[in-house]
């Protein structure tokens, strides 16, 4: 329904214009008595008669040189009306080109509004994310606090991070389809990203409304005797854990360099630096906290070990990522011959329905079936000469080049195609996930959207889909490392950065919550 505001522009606009018309035509009728009545005086009669003359020589006048001077000021007065209806309808004309109305067309003008819509899109998407990764980061402390398991209570608080998800995931869904040209209209296009704004606005919303609940299960105002003090002994725990296993990652991280080919460890190479200067950070934190604890600043102790746990956190991260990918070029390294095998069954499968003997491929012309069988012998043909030479290799590379060649192909022959294509997608999505939640205050809303988008596919486990899952966070991580040589590593967030401030390289993140409650801690810290 069109609102009351917007009905109401075309009657003034229609009432502006009479009143400027109106307002003409009585200066037209004014010019013209004017001119009228000067030549009525003229004749030297009166109302009395004809011929009855005006007392006094003054009011006679033969000079036939005054009639020229009585048309001077009602010529003048017909102009100026002229004139002030002419401005008028200039300076409307001039309104209607510099707007949209409601009755008119879109011009030029309303463009920027689409622009300014779609930063603000990008810019809540990025913020939106910020706050439901750290409502996980701390959450997953809170739970670690109570060692019989969490209370009831925190339920609440889980269910709200689980629609604030939902809400999150559809927003990303919304955006990576806008950016797909879907929907088409201009109309629809801008309903869209209104869309996306609204979504993580009720995630913002949803987290913020647990915020308070939130902090009461943490206890962190009741001092070092209550869930500060509980809170601080589950920080330094995890501290002197990740401080024995960032040892054993670096280890590991020197025997996948002798066992693989160098690209196969590139994307954790740096990890275990990375990780070792969060826990010198976490160390400073943990002992400020302490202190100020100690001091009755139950406020700034807080923040001092949200600020630690946050480098905490990353730490475990990066940790994790080095086994985690051991353990992946391990599993791919097995399934390396098993996929060779499948995927020679699938071209055999190919050029028999080329052949006539099996049913065609649907969809796929006869030339560019044979074609796809050539690509995927030549791809076959050099990972067989790669393993042969007996030279340390890529494990997940080969194993991510098979199921690239052979999956337009493929009819579920072989089931350990997608087997293969699984192992590639989450390997890729947790690498590009590791970098954002390690970075999130330098990356975009670019390389969150594709990583959003290459979840859901890995989710859906269908063949086409975990390569489409593959490719994306290889462009979401290539997109991510971008924007962190771009950006750099700022020791504390900006305004122009995610207010979240998550992968600062010395983070101050912020608490459970969205605009209103994230960053109540983090404000204590600044002010000290």
């Amino acid at each position: 329904m069109t609102s009351s505001l917007i009905r109401g522009r075309p009657r003034r606009s229609r009432a502006h214009i009479s009143a400027r018309v109106a307002h003409a035509l009585l200066g037209a009728l004014i010019g013209v008595a004017w001119l009228v009545l000067p030549g009525t005086a003229a004749g030297g009669t009166v109302g009395g008669g004809p011929h009855r003359h005006v007392a006094g020589a003054l009011g006679q006048r033969d000079d036939r040189g005054t009639h020229t001077a009585d048309l001077v000021l009602p010529m003048i007065a017909v102009v100026a009306a002229g004139a002030l209806a002419s401005f008028g309808f200039w300076r409307r004309r001039r309104r209607a080109t510099g707007r949209t109305t409601a009755g008119g067309a879109p011009v030029p003008g309303a463009r920027p509004a689409d622009e300014e819509l779609d930063e603000r899109a990008r810019d809540a998407l990025v913020r939106a994310d910020g706050w439901v990764r750290v409502g996980r980061e701390e959450l997953g402390f809170a739970e670690a606090r109570f060692e019989d398991g969490p209370p009831e209570e925190i339920e609440d608080v889980r269910r709200a991070l689980r629609e604030a998800e939902t809400e999150l995931a559809a927003a990303f869904r919304i955006r990576w389809r806008y950016e797909h040209g879907v929907p088409e209209e201009d109309a629809a296009r801008r309903h869209a990203l209104a869309g996306v704004v609204g979504r993580c606005e009720e995630v913002g919303r949803l987290l913020d409304v647990r915020a308070a609940a939130f902090d009461a299960l943490r206890g962190l105002e009741e001092g070092p005797g209550g869930g500060l003090g509980a809170a601080l002994a589950v920080a330094e725990g995890r501290f002197r854990g990740l401080t024995a296993r960032t040892g054993d990652a670096d280890a590991a991280l020197r025997d996948l360099g002798e066992r693989y080919a160098a690209s196969a460890a590139s994307a954790v190479v740096g990890n275990v630096e990375q990780a070792k200067d969060r826990l010198v950070f976490a160390t400073t934190r943990l002992n400020l906290a302490r202190q100020a604890a100690d001091a009755g600043d139950v406020g700034r102790a807080a923040s001092r070990l949200r600020a630690a746990e946050g480098a905490v956190a990353q730490a475990g991260i990066l940790v994790d990522g080095v086994e985690r990918l051991r353990r992946d070029l391990a599993a791919a390294a097995e399934l390396v011959p098993a996929a060779l095998t499948g995927a020679e069954a699938e071209i055999a499968g190919a050029r028999r329905a080329l052949a006539g003997e099996t049913a065609a491929h649907p969809d796929v012309t006869p030339g560019e079936l044979r074609a796809r069988a050539g690509h995927a012998d030549v791809v076959l043909a050099g990972v067989r000469q790669e393993l042969a030479s007996g030279r340390p290799y890529d494990p997940l590379g080969l194993l991510r080049r098979i199921v690239r060649a052979v999956a337009p192909l493929a009819a579920g022959r072989a089931g350990v195609l997608p087997a293969a294509a699984a192992l590639c997608a989450r390997a890729a999505v947790a690498g590009a996930d590791d970098v954002v939640a390690t970075h999130g205050a330098v990356v975009g809303c670019a390389a969150r959207t594709r990583l959003a988008e290459a979840g859901r596919c890995e989710r859906v486990e269908d063949l086409a889909d975990l390569v489409t899952a593959d490719a994306l966070a290889e462009e979401a991580r290539d997109l991510a490392d971008e924007d962190i040589r771009l950006h750099g590593h700022p020791p504390e967030p900006t305004p122009d950065l995610t207010a979240a401030a998550v992968g600062a390289l010395h983070p101050t993140p912020g608490s459970y919550g969205g605009p209103r409650t994230s960053g109540r801690r983090r404000e204590v810290e600044e002010q000290g």
